[in-house]
């Protein structure tokens, strides 16, 4: 492969209803979109930033940075450009791990295409067909709540997961498991607690949660491995796991029983695919996270659930839980059993609506090949 150009994009896209957390409420994507270019193809990524370093460090506006300024010239000038060769050409490039994810994950898209083979075939995958959960964000009302887990029932996810925060938990907990007593449920705290909190974790126990998704410090394993001691629900570590040190240091510390990956937050394909062949060895269930992706973000998800070890339902849900128009086509859709359908065609598996992304697109730059060398 030799690259001809990089095409950074950043989207406005509006959500179709508010998305909140702890963190705070989303109503508007600031979605960045990575294509790399080279021998008549494109390839794809998504860099799944919020809007401000809340989750994480970076921002859409560091990446944006650290893309055109680091990582596109380190890429370009690369011997070899390919997905699985691009942490080491980026390496001394330190943290920044989901601005790496998007051209990494852009390059893997290329890769396929070249190949003529799926995405989720050149990532080992095994699955023709991924089991689906859904996160629902803190609601205004309890009955707005239940309505909402009312309608994902429906719609048939396999497994609800509900954002919580203190003082917006154990009543929810109570509202939804009295309506439903045998749903597949969890909760996500995105770190809101503290250690001195332990006692009120403990009564999450009584719910029936198929797991606590990072309760505590979005840096901390020691505190989660204490409060796991005390808790017969399983932790999930989801902040604290950025690659597969984190990981093999959680699994030993006991810290959790079950890991969240997302692309993203690892850095991409490759440091996903290596914390997943750890955590299969050592026994660890795994499950592919969300963070409000497009299309093209969640096309790459569709892809890395289809690898071994990925047995419980993710956060990979349909288009239109967030899109009133999506910048793929088809867009995602789930069954009724709760599964979305791997594409077997060469690539992502999904056409970009290159139409609508220009539209949508509120800045962007280009990098030809020869600028980029230096």
């Amino acid at each position: 492969m030799k690259i001809d150009s990089i095409v950074l994009r950043e989207l406005s896209m509006s959500l179709i209803h508010p998305f909140a957390t702890s963190f705070g409420e989303t109503r508007e994507r600031r979605v960045l979109l990575v294509e790399v270019r080279a021998e008549g193809l494109s390839g794809w990524g998504e860099c799944t930033t919020g809007e401000h370093p809340y989750f994480n460090e970076e921002s859409t506006d560091t990446a944006w940075v650290t893309i055109l300024q680091e990582l596109a010239p380190l890429l370009n000038s690369a011997e070899e450009q390919s997905g699985g060769k691009c942490p080491a050409i980026f390496r001394r490039v330190r943290g920044n791990r989901m601005a790496k994810a998007a051209l990494e994950n852009a390059v893997w898209d290329l890769d396929a295409q070249m190949r003529r083979i799926p995405l989720y075939e050149l990532l080992g995958g095994v699955r023709e067909t991924i089991a689906c959960g859904v996160s629902i964000g803190i609601q205004p009302s309890l009955e707005k709540l239940i309505d909402k887990v009312g309608t994902a029932i429906s719609e048939g996810y396999q497994r609800i997961k509900l954002k919580c925060k203190p003082g917006l938990d154990v009543e929810m907990f109570e509202a939804v498991r009295h309506r439903w007593p045998e749903i597949r449920l969890s909760c996500d705290a995105n770190s809101a607690y503290r250690l001195r909190d332990a006692d009120h974790l403990v009564s999450f126990d009584q719910f029936d949660l198929l797991m606590i998704e990072q309760p505590l410090w979005a840096d901390d394993f020691y505190f989660h491995a204490m409060l796991q001691q005390r808790l017969d629900t399983a932790i999930c570590l989801d902040e604290s796991i950025r690659n597969r040190r984190d990981a093999l240091a959680a699994i030993e510390m006991e810290s959790c029983r079950i890991i969240n990956i997302k692309l993203g937050r690892v850095g991409g394909f490759s440091e996903a695919i290596a914390i997943h062949n750890a955590t299969l060895e050592r026994g660890i269930p795994v499950w592919c996270g969300g963070m409000l992706e497009s299309g093209i973000g969640r096309a790459h998800n569709i892809a890395l659930s289809t690898l071994e070890n990925f047995s419980l339902p993710g956060d990979v849900s349909a288009s239109r839980r967030y899109w009133a128009e999506d910048i793929i086509e088809p867009e995602v859709t789930v069954s009724a059993a709760g599964e979305i359908r791997v594409p077997n065609t060469p690539g992502r598996g999904f056409e970009v609506r290159t139409d609508l992304i220009e539209r949508l697109t509120v800045r962007k730059e280009e990098i030809k090949a020869m600028a980029l060398v230096s």
